[in-house]
């Protein structure tokens, strides 16, 4: 299995710049406070194909205000306060949570929670390999500042982040020596095709090209493509949130990935990426005979009698390229033929003086 805290302490120019990428399914809270259909989760995201699976660690008191408003589509979700959304499911707690840790050890897959809080932060840093920071938190500094002190890899997601609230939170968690990886991320829910904005995650490269780049996806699965051109850009993690029924009303099932949609990205990604082959320029092996027979000679044009000096009127560029290259025309202007040459003779150096 892939190590994820392994993976993001490794500089991208050490792996290849486009690869099958680490995939999250993020659970969240989409268990609805039941361990069995937490477990459930654990079971298809691995059948999925899943490297972890990821959920989200809370008490409604520590997270938001009484008074704070819904930010997604209300249509979906019809909870009007985040208050009131987080305190429905934010029944487990440390006890849940070792329970589960146990439950991805059995299935072969990495556990991971976001923590939003300090005493969550403390108990699930005994459990995971990496800390993951939601955008939310992205000027968090205090909270940063304390997950930072377990001396673990930072996953921090980036979305409603201008480019310098990003350059910042980098440097607050560099100044500390945590390996980082940064994922790009959408915050609408759900997240129309179009303002998935992709190309973020070059804008990202660009601007941190010593970190890992991944993309955390709020659009509906459909055909999964949307995952595929992220991990063809070279988002190196993919997190997407995960259910096992997207037909269930509310939270975070309806813009959700299920077991069925992860076999579906798997398949189109194992269809599309043999194409991509070496990054590495170089001619291959089964282009050799387009390289002697498409490339072009130095042909004379006309009858060329021995002891004739050659000029540009006795000679063209023709296929195929088994003679002189023509990149050596203004070598053999000049030179003497040795021999009686006829017209559309590709040129050998053993013709000339």
């Amino acid at each position: 299995m892939i190590d994820l805290a392994k993976l993001i302490s490794q500089k991208p120019q050490d792996i290849p710049p486009v690869s099958a990428p680490y995939v999250i399914a993020e659970a969240g809270v989409n268990h609805e406070g039941s361990l069995d259909t937490a477990k459930r989760l654990i079971e298809e995201a691995k059948a999925g194909g899943a490297h972890a699976i990821k959920f989200q660690t809370y008490k409604a008191e520590t997270l938001a205000a009484k008074n704070s408003p819904a930010y997604w589509d209300t249509t979906k979700e019809s909870t009007p306060s985040q208050y009131q959304l987080f305190k429905k499911y934010d029944g487990f707690w440390k006890k849940e949570y070792e329970a589960l840790k146990i439950a991805c050890d059995e299935q072969d897959i990495e556990f991971l929670s976001t923590p939003f809080d300090v005493e969550s932060a403390q108990f699930l840093n005994e459990l995971m390999p990496v800390i993951k920071i939601s955008s939310s938190d992205l000027n968090n500094l205090p909270f940063i500042n304390y997950l930072t002190s377990f001396n673990k890899p930072i996953l921090l997601s980036t979305g409603a982040a201008h480019l310098w609230e990003v350059q910042r939170t980098v440097s607050w968690i560099q100044e500390k020596g945590n390996a980082l990886a940064l994922m790009h991320c959408v915050l609408n829910y759900p997240t129309p095709d179009e303002n998935a904005h992709l190309g973020m995650i070059l804008g990202l490269k660009k601007h941190f090209p010593n970190l890992l780049i991944g993309y955390s996806d709020h659009t509906l699965p459909g055909n999964m493509d949307v995952l595929v051109s992220a991990t063809l850009l070279g988002a190196h993690i993919i997190e997407k949130h995960f259910t096992h029924d997207k037909t269930l009303p509310g939270n975070d099932h309806y813009h959700a990935m299920d077991e069925h949609d992860l076999k579906v990205f798997w398949q189109r990604w194992n269809q599309i990426s043999p194409t991509l082959g070496s990054f590495d320029v170089t001619a291959l092996s089964d282009e050799s005979p387009a390289r002697q027979h498409a490339r072009r000679s130095l042909v004379t044009t006309k009858k060329i009698p021995a002891n004739t000096i050659i000029s540009a009127d006795h000679i063209t560029w023709k296929r195929p390229g088994t003679g002189i290259q023509p990149q050596f025309y203004d070598q053999v202007i000049g030179k003497k033929a040795l021999v009686d040459l006829d017209a559309d003779t590709l040129l050998q150096w053993n013709m000339l003086d």
